[in-house]
């Protein structure tokens, strides 16, 4: 019956509210690359388009207002003419460096060539 008992415990865990808010956000395809493109500088929208090979304008255009909405990515349009429009991280944008670093550093290690996790490091 102890066995029944655990397994019904650990059924009942929830996952940590915070990770569910960070990968609502982050676990979106392209967010977390247009956050470390813009770690660098402000960029304007065509160079982020091409600074992302395979991102859609129109993806790029999702994520950014989604990344405004949230607070990491600020808008700014530049009086013409052109009429110009770039991006900067906001504080809490440039706050994720530390952590996007080192997910880089993971992947080099467990995702060596974009593939999966190499034998050595499955157990």
């Amino acid at each position: 019956m102890a066995a029944r008992d655990e397994h019904s415990e650990q059924s009942c865990k929830r996952a940590d509210e915070r990770m569910t808010r960070v990968f609502e956000l982050f676990g979106k395809r392209w967010t977390g690359v247009i956050v470390s493109v813009l770690l660098d500088q402000p960029a304007y929208f065509a160079d982020l388009r091409r600074a992302i090979p395979g991102i859609s304008e129109r993806m790029l255009s999702d994520r950014l207002a989604e990344l405004g909405s949230s607070g990491l990515v600020l808008r700014e349009v530049e009086a013409g003419p052109p009429l110009r429009v770039s991006y900067r991280l906001t504080e809490a944008g440039h706050a994720m460096e530390p952590s996007l670093r080192e997910l880089g550093r993971w992947a080099e290690t467990y995702l060596p060539d974009g593939g999966g996790c190499p034998e050595r490091f499955r157990q």
